[in-house]
């Protein structure tokens, strides 16, 4: 027995309200890392969500498993696995700056679904267990199975996925809704280095004795703080006005016990598109290095960190690393994370590299520059991953994307990393449509419900495709 588009289309009338729902039972759970606790290795809000996400699938008649609290798998089929469809249930900290909602409070206004988590990456995770239930009560044959694994570290280091993937084989076909229509067939590299400065502690005034800026590697930091003593904030504040970085920055300088504090705003963004937020912390750093600060440790490495990582410098090039290809487009660089103290300094960056990224061209001119100034840099590139887009699974996805939406399929290049990378022939395919600015890792995340229900068609599609 086939189905045919229409008998599809018929079964998705009128699901819109129950995708709403089951996206927003995921959302309402805050499942930011949290410490480890037996049984939920990632802490108890990714266990929630993973809980909860099983508990759907198995209300819509699915059979679900939780594997130790790293993942969840939901299989559909009798035969051999031929499909696994990757998705995270873990999500970035909320943030600030939420107008239309709070973040773990879901609501619905004019047909868009708002939340933390609702595009990243609950909401197709949602959609993916609805495209399986619609395929199961359609009655549909399945020579070969599809199983969704449902992950709970994609946004702190993919141990999850690491750890099913060390214990179960790679299925011959794999794709991940986590990113955008149509095909993901290129992701950058991952450069993300610590970088380290130590000092004897210092007298020496005026100077910064605190900083601290970002929450995680992979986001733009919206705030960043520092305490700098023996400097009144008169100073401070001619300082950041001189500095005219525009309405997106704002500092704020008051007197404190301990010296003038100081508070910069921003707009965060996701580290593989540095260009779509305002970086609180290159922003105070290049306040911080214009100051009339003494000679001493901490300020030697500010105006190091000012220097190679200056406010809207995006495609390191002041590092000297900046470079492209046709197929992955720019190198990207957010500096992302910060902490001084009396003892010395950590930071990070992110750097997202193109096909044509190597150690000699990234890795090891860091390693020298930075060198040269007293930071030691501790990391390695993550290399770049590609799959050819006249690959048959690729063909596949683009005919089905091709069928539901209208629209001509191509391949595209991303920053941002999903599950699939490294993993043979996975590409991201999906949930949100060309165009849509969804806010992910940003305040007011929404997703559009009807694009949702599209795309939850197209995985139907596509499981039918590929495993009928």
């Amino acid at each position: 027995m086939s189905i045919d588009k229409e008998a599809i289309e018929r079964w998705y009338a009128g699901r819109e309200d129950e995708l709403v729902a089951a996206v927003s039972r995921l959302v309402r759970i805050d499942s930011t890392l949290g410490p480890a606790e037996p049984g939920k290795p990632f802490g108890p809000g990714p266990a929630a969500a993973l809980d909860e996400a099983l508990a759907l699938a198995r209300d819509w008649g699915l059979t679900a498993e939780g594997l130790e609290g790293y993942v969840g798998v939901v299989d559909l089929g009798d035969g051999p696995t031929e499909l696994h469809i990757l998705g995270h249930l873990d999500v970035v900290p909320p943030g600030e700056g939420w107008t239309v909602t709070e973040a773990f409070t879901p609501r619905l206004v004019d047909g868009l679904l708002y939340g933390r988590g609702t595009d990243d990456d609950k909401g197709p995770m949602a959609a993916v267990l609805l495209a399986m239930r619609a395929v199961k009560e359609l009655g549909a044959p399945l020579r070969k199975s599809v199983r969704a694994i449902l992950g709970t570290d994609e946004e702190t280091g993919f141990r999850d996925i690491h750890w099913y993937y060390e214990r179960h084989p790679y299925a011959p076909c794999t794709f991940s809704p986590d990113a955008g229509f149509p095909i993901l067939n290129t992701e950058k590299g991952h450069y993300q280095p610590t970088l380290r400065a130590d000092w004897q502690r210092e007298t020496a005034l005026p100077r910064v004795t605190a900083a601290q800026g970002g929450v995680r590697v992979n986001v733009v930091p919206a705030k960043a703080t520092a305490t700098v003593a023996g400097l009144d904030a008169a100073a401070v504040r001619a300082a950041a006005d001189a500095l005219a970085l525009g309405p997106a920055i704002r500092f704020d300088v008051t007197e404190g016990p301990d010296g003038t504090q100081i508070v910069c705003t921003g707009q965060p963004a996701h580290a593989s598109t540095p260009e779509e937020g305002h970086n609180a912390q290159t922003a105070l750093v290049a306040l911080l290095a214009a100051l009339p600060l003494a000679d001493c440790a901490a300020t030697r490495a500010i105006r190091a960190l000012a220097r190679w990582f200056p406010h809207g410098d995006h495609t390191g090039a002041a590092l000297g690393i900046a470079q492209r290809d046709d197929l992955s487009g720019d190198l990207s660089l957010a500096f992302t994370c910060l902490t001084l103290d009396a003892d010395g300094l950590t930071a990070r960056f992110d750097a997202r590299t193109p096909l044509c990224g190597s150690d000699a061209s990234i890795r090891l001119p860091v390693e020298r520059q930075l060198g040269a100034d007293g930071l030691t840099v501790t990391g390695a590139i993550d290399p770049p991953h590609h799959v050819p887009a006249d690959s048959p699974f690729l063909r596949t996805l683009a005919r089905c994307y091709e069928e539901w939406t209208g629209r001509e399929s191509h391949c595209l290049s991303i920053g941002g990393g999903t599950y699939v990378h490294g993993i043979p022939g996975g590409v991201a395919f999906g949930a949100s449509m060309p165009g849509f600015v969804s806010n992910l890792h940003g305040p007011d995340e929404r997703v559009c419900v009807a694009d949702l229900l599209t795309a939850s068609k197209i995985f139907a599609q596509v499981i039918l495709d590929v495993c009928s």
